[in-house]
C-alpha cells in the first residue's frame, strides 16, 4: 500500500541551453562567421529562455532555475560576473567580442584553457589566477535574466557555482597560491548576492560539486570562512548548497557545519548517501533528493524513489524537503518525444529532459494523485528487465573466458620499437594528424541527402572515394609523413562505431553540449555488444592502395565509447567496457592483416571516466587500461600502437597512461605550451609522445615560428626519438583553407627544427 504524500516543492537545477532542434548552436556559428548580428543572437537567446522557463513552470516545478543559460560555458560567465576574467585579456567592460575572444581565441591572445567537467564529457573554460585579478562583480546577465523571467511572471531560483569550487577549477599563472584570493573573491560573491538580495531573491542555488571530492589541504577552511561570511552579511538570503556527481563522504559534516538553508545531494550516483545526509541535517535545513538522473536517459523508477521520499518525509516533515533533479539536465538531451526510429521498447525506457520534468512532476503528486503515471513506469521498467535484445550468451561467454594473454602485447616497448623503427623507417619527428579533415557542408550535405534517399548508395560511396583521395593527395603536398584517411564517412567517432555494433540505439535528436557550439548525439548502449563485421577495414585499405606513405587506421578506444555513449545501468561499467574491447581486438586484427601498421585507438575519455575520490581510482583505472590493452594487444611488434588524449589532467592518470602500453600517444599542449611534458619526464614515460602544436578549437592558424618554438619546449624535456609533431585534436570542426596553412606551417617548422638536430648531431 503505497503512503499519502502532500505536494512536495520540485527543483532542477539546470535546463539544456542549446534548444531543442540545436538553435543556440547554429546562432552562434552565424555570429561568429558574421552573418548575423549580435542582436540577432540576443534575440534568439531570449527566446530559448522564455520557452525553457515556460516548460518547466508548465510541468509545475517550484524552484525553476536561472543563469544557468549561456553563450558558450558557465564558468566564463562565472569569472566574467566576479570579475576575475584573466588579466591578459585586458580589464573593462566584457563584451560579447571579448568573451568570445577568451573562448576561441583572438589576434592577440590564444584561447584559455579547456578541461572536462569534473567526470562528465562538458568541456569549461580553466580559470587563470593571478595576484592582480580585480574582482569587480558584473551582474548584468544575472540580474537581466531574473528580470526576464519575471516579465514572463514566472520567480526563478538564480544559480552560482560556489567560490570553492570555482578556486578549484582554475590553476595559478603566476605561482600565486589560489587561497590567498579568497577574502577578495568572498567580497566579491557577498557583492553578488546582496544584489540578489536587494532584487528580492529568497533563494540562490550555489553550486558545490568540489565537496563530493578529496578537498586539498586549506580547502576546508575555506569553505568555512567563505560560508561564514555569507551567513553574518546575508542573514535572510537562503543558499540551497548543491553537490552532484558523488557522495558527500567524510565531507558531510563540513557541508552542514556551513549551515546554509538547504543542502542538495545527488541520489542517483550515490544513494547510499541519502540517509546519513538526513540524519546529520540541522533542524532548519532542507534536503533537496536529486532522484532523477540528471546524466543519463533511463527512466527513474518512480515507486523506489517514491519509497524513499516517504522515508525522508516522515523523517524531516514535510517543510524540509524537495524533490530535484540529480544535477543540472545540461547532460541530457532535450526531448525524447521527437524519436521515431529507435529499435523495438527503447523508447519506452528513456526519459530526456522534458520527460524528466514530468518525473519530478509525478514524485510530487505521488501515487495516489499520479497512479497512471506511476503504472505505465512501472510496465515500462519490467518490460526492460525482461527484454531479450539486451542479452547475448555469446558476448557474455567470449569475455568470460578472456586469459591473461589478452592483456598484452608479444613484447614490450623496448623491442617493439627496435622493430617498427627499421621496419616503418618514419624519419626523426614524424609528422601527422589525430584523424579526422574537413566536414565540409558538402559532405554534411551528401550525408544528410544518402540518409533521405536522395541519392544512392552507390553515389554516396563514389563521393566518399572522391573526398578520401582527395584528403589523400592534400595530406601527401603538405608532406605529412602519416597519412589518415580523412574519415568522411563518419559522422562521429563515437556513433559511427555504434552504428556498426550490436546492442547500440541511436537518437534523431539526442543532443548535448559539449562545449560551445559543439554538440553530440551520443549513442545509447542497451544491450551485450558484439561486432557483427570489419568496420573500418575498406576504408582504411582504400586510402592506403592511392599513397605509398604509411595509412593510419583510426578507432575509437572502449572507455571513450563508454564514457561518450548513454551506458546502461543495469549491468556494471566494466564489463560493458570488455565487451567493447572484444569487439575493437578483432577490428586491429583485421586492420593488421589488410596491411594497416599503424592503428590509433583514441581513449581521450580515460581521465574524465576516473572517480571524483582517490580511493577509487586503482580499481577504475585497472580495468580502463586492461580494457584498452584487450583492444590493442592481438597484433604484433612491427604495428604501431598509436593513442590520443585531450583537455584533461595527465598528471593524475600518468602511470595509467603508461600501462596502456601504446607505443605513441599524442595530447592537448598547444594551449598550455607544453606543460604537462614535465610530468612525463618526471615519470620517465620511455614510449612516444605526439604533443600538439596547432590548437584546432580556434579559427587562429599559428605560425611556423610558434610551432617551431612549441616543438623545441617539447625537446627540451623529451629526447627527440620519442616526439612526433601534429595537431591537438581532429580536424573536423575547422576548413581546409585555414587548415592547410596550418598543417604546412607544422611540415615546415619540423623540418627547421630536423635540420637543427641533424646539424647538431
Amino acid at each position: 500500500m503505497s503512503t499519502k504524500l502532500s505536494t512536495i516543492p520540485t527543483a532542477v537545477l539546470g535546463y539544456p541551453r542549446i534548444g531543442q532542434q540545436r538553435e543556440l548552436k547554429f546562432a552562434l556559428e552565424s555570429h561568429w562567421k558574421h552573418m548575423l548580428p549580435e542582436a540577432d543572437l540576443l534575440h534568439v537567446a531570449r527566446d530559448l529562455r522564455a520557452r525553457h522557463w515556460r516548460e518547466q513552470q508548465a510541468a509545475g516545478v517550484t524552484s525553476i532555475p536561472s543563469n544557468d543559460f549561456s553563450f558558450y560555458d558557465q564558468v566564463l560567465d562565472a569569472l566574467v560576473l566576479l570579475g576575475a576574467t584573466p588579466a591578459r585579456f585586458g580589464t573593462g567592460e566584457i563584451t560579447l567580442e571579448r568573451y568570445f575572444a577568451m573562448a576561441r581565441n583572438s589576434s592577440e591572445q590564444t584561447a584559455m584553457e579547456m578541461t572536462k567537467w569534473f567526470d562528465t564529457n562538458y568541456h569549461y573554460l580553466v580559470p587563470e589566477w593571478s595576484d592582480g585579478l580585480a574582482f569587480t562583480p558584473d551582474t548584468r546577465k544575472l540580474l537581466g535574466e531574473l528580470e526576464e523571467a519575471r516579465a514572463l511572471g514566472i520567480e526563478t531560483r538564480p544559480v552560482l557555482i560556489g567560490p570553492i569550487t570555482l578556486l578549484t577549477l582554475g590553476k595559478s599563472v603566476d605561482g600565486v597560491d589560489p587561497l590567498t584570493l579568497l577574502p577578495k573573491l568572498i567580497d566579491a560573491y557577498v557583492a553578488v548576492l546582496t544584489q540578489l538580495e536587494n532584487a528580492g531573491v529568497l533563494w540562490v542555488q550555489i553550486d558545490e560539486p568540489a565537496l563530493v571530492t578529496d578537498l586539498a589541504p586549506g580547502y576546508a577552511v575555506a569553505y568555512e570562512n567563505a560560508y561564514k561570511a555569507f551567513a553574518a552579511k546575508l542573514p535572510s538570503l537562503h543558499l540551497m548548497l548543491t553537490t552532484y556527481f558523488g557522495a558527500l563522504g567524510d565531507n558531510l559534516p563540513l557541508a552542514v557545519s556551513l549551515n546554509t538553508a538547504g543542502i542538495h545531494v545527488d541520489a542517483v550516483r550515490a544513494p547510499l548517501q541519502v540517509t546519513e545526509v538526513a540524519a546529520a541535517l540541522r533542524p532548519h535545513q532542507t534536503l533537496s533528493f536529486g532522484c532523477v538522473e540528471g546524466r543519463n536517459i533511463w527512466l527513474t523508477d518512480l515507486h523506489a524513489a517514491h519509497t524513499t521520499i516517504a522515508f525522508l518525509q516522515s523523517e524531516l516533515g514535510p517543510e524540509r524537503l524537495q524533490i530535484a533533479t540529480s544535477c543540472s539536465l545540461l547532460h541530457t538531451p532535450y526531448d525524447a518525444a521527437n524519436e521515431t526510429g529507435l529499435p523495438g521498447e527503447v523508447q519506452t525506457w528513456l526519459a530526456f529532459a522534458k520527460q524528466k520534468l514530468g518525473e519530478l512532476q509525478a514524485l510530487s503528486a505521488g501515487p495516489e494523485a499520479a497512479g497512471e503515471v506511476f503504472k505505465a513506469n512501472a510496465q515500462r521498467i519490467a518490460s526492460r528487465a525482461k527484454a531479450e535484445s539486451s542479452t547475448d550468451a555469446r558476448v557474455r561467454a567470449d569475455v568470460a573466458a578472456l586469459e591473461q594473454k589478452h592483456f598484452q602485447r608479444p613484447s614490450d616497448y623496448a623491442q617493439r620499437a627496435k622493430v617498427q623503427r627499421n621496419e616503418l623507417k618514419l624519419p626523426l619527428l614524424p609528422t601527422t594528424t589525430i584523424g579526422s579533415f574537413p566536414q565540409t557542408a558538402e559532405v554534411r550535405q551528401k550525408r544528410a541527402a544518402h540518409r533521405k534517399g536522395h541519392i544512392t548508395d552507390a553515389q554516396y560511396e563514389q563521393f566518399l572515394r572522391d573526398a578520401t583521395e582527395d584528403c589523400v593527395r592534400r595530406q601527401e603536398a603538405i608532406g605529412l609523413d602519416v597519412l589518415v584517411h580523412g574519415e568522411f564517412e563518419r559522422n562521429d567517432m563515437v556513433e559511427y562505431f555504434g552504428e556498426l555494433l550490436n546492442g547500440f540505439a541511436f537518437t534523431s535528436n539526442g543532443w548535448v553540449q559539449s562545449y560551445g557550439s559543439r554538440c553530440v548525439k551520443p549513442p545509447i548502449i542497451y544491450g551485450d555488444v558484439s561486432r557483427p563485421a570489419a568496420m573500418t577495414v575498406a576504408w582504411s585499405s582504400y586510402a592506403q592502395s592511392l599513397t605509398t606513405r604509411w595509412m593510419k587506421g583510426m578507432l575509437t578506444g572502449p572507455i571513450t565509447i563508454l564514457q561518450w555513449s548513454f551506458v546502461r545501468n543495469d549491468i556494471p561499467e566494466r564489463d560493458v567496457t570488455f565487451q567493447i574491447a572484444r569487439a575493437l581486438r578483432d577490428e586491429v586484427v583485421d586492420l593488421e592483416r589488410a596491411g594497416i601498421r599503424i592503428i590509433q585507438v583514441d581513449e581521450p575519455a580515460l581521465r574524465e571516466g576516473l572517480p571524483l575520490r582517490r580511493a577509487d581510482w586503482d580499481t577504475y583505472l585497472t580495468w580502463a587500461t586492461e580494457a584498452f590493452r584487450l583492444a590493442t594487444s592481438g597484433v604484433q611488434d612491427g604495428t604501431q600502437i598509436h593513442t590520443h588524449m585531450c583537455y584533461c589532467e595527465f598528471e593524475d592518470v600518468l602511470p595509467a597512461i603508461a600501462a596502456l602500453d601504446a607505443d605513441v600517444i599524442s595530447m592537448e599542449s598547444a594551449r598550455s605550451r607544453m606543460e604537462m611534458l614535465d610530468a612525463f619526464r618526471r615519470e620517465g614515460y620511455p614510449n612516444e609522445i605526439g604533443p600538439g602544436v596547432y590548437d584546432i578549437h580556434s579559427p587562429r592558424i599559428p605560425s611556423t615560428e610558434e610551432m617551431q618554438h612549441l616543438l623545441q619546449l617539447a625537446l627540451a624535456v623529451l629526447k627527440p626519438e620519442q616526439v612526433w609533431a601534429n595537431p591537438d585534436c581532429g580536424l573536423k570542426t575547422r576548413g581546409w583553407p585555414e587548415v592547410t596553412e596550418a598543417l604546412t606551417n607544422l611540415c615546415n617548422a619540423t623540418q627547421a627544427v630536423r635540420a637543427g638536430l641533424l646539424t647538431t648531431a
